[in-house]
């Protein structure tokens, strides 16, 4: 295990989506971890934590992709800004800000002696999730990825698909998939499954698993017992467009989003389901037996 510092910098949604890279420098860490001793090139799944930050269930994950001989490098996107978390408060942090990180990251450790550049995937959840499914825009990859530098795959477990971007329709070409479960009430499946249709008119290689019944974060054992986040901020509501300038603004009512609009809620239940646990791990070990080639 490896702790290495990745520069970055802090931006707000408008700053990132109008291609500005002048934002507050940070430091934010990652943990490396790699699966066996020696000198060989692993693949390498980067993992983006949610609004709670780093927790028990992205622990399994590096665990699981551990066991397959893959690396992990696991971004702690919050402590370096002074956060503890954003679940009751999501304006403390632009909702695109892992994207800066991750691309920070990518052309980090492509230059590691233990990793092969051309075998990284992106994984993210929720927030995070929301991060790792946008970071396949090409318009994003081209105003903030350092030239050379690409993701061979994006995984995103309930990521909020609420925002509708400039050029959100042209993806890389590398495989895009969202897992969702249909009960959950924090990010609601239907604005991804929109999404998702809008990119197959495109022939993008996108796919959206669902889980009948499944809650947000289904794949987190710590949460046998189903919790209730009563004060918890959700836009399940809420559907902003990009307009010019990178402006951010809501769709019903044509002024500039803010998380004190009407459409924003609080009160969200997460829960695991065993079911989609399982499947999803398994569906997810095809990917990087696909793509990562491990």
């Amino acid at each position: 295990m490896e702790v290495i510092p990745i520069p970055s910098v802090t931006l707000t949604d408008q700053e990132f989506l109008s291609g500005r890279e002048d934002g507050k420098p940070v430091t934010v860490a990652g943990e490396l971890r790699l699966p066996r001793n020696g000198t060989d090139r692993l693949p390498l799944v980067i993992l983006l934590h949610a609004s709670g930050g780093i927790g028990s269930s992205i622990t399994d994950w590096e665990e699981y992709f551990l066991s397959l001989g893959v690396a992990t490098f696991v971004i702690d996107s919050f402590s370096g800004r002074g956060i503890v978390n954003t679940i009751n408060d999501q304006a403390q942090l632009g909702r695109l800000a892992q994207t800066e990180d991750a691309y920070r990251a990518i052309a980090t450790l492509s230059k590691h002696p233990r990793i092969d550049p051309n075998r990284i995937m992106l994984m993210g959840f929720s927030r995070g999730g929301q991060n790792a499914l946008y970071a396949s825009l090409s318009r994003f990859q081209k105003m903030h990825a350092q030239p050379g530098t690409q993701f061979a795959a994006f995984v995103a477990f309930y990521p909020d698909c609420t925002s509708t971007y400039l050029e959100d329709e042209d993806v890389v070409g590398k495989p895009v998939r969202i897992f969702q479960g249909t009960a959950d009430n924090y990010n609601p499946v239907a604005p991804c499954r929109a999404y998702v249709e809008r990119l197959r008119t495109k022939l993008h290689d996108v796919q959206l698993i669902e889980y009948a019944g499944a809650s947000h974060f289904f794949d987190a054992r710590a949460l046998r017992q189903p919790q209730q986040l009563s004060q918890a901020q959700t836009t399940r509501n809420c559907r902003t467009v990009e307009v010019e300038n990178g402006l951010l603004v809501d769709a019903t009512t044509k002024q500039p989003f803010s998380y004190s609009d009407a459409c924003i809620e609080r009160g969200t239940t997460i829960a695991y389901d065993e079911n989609a646990a399982a499947s999803s791990k398994e569906a997810v070990g095809g990917i990087v037996r696909a793509v990562l080639k491990p």
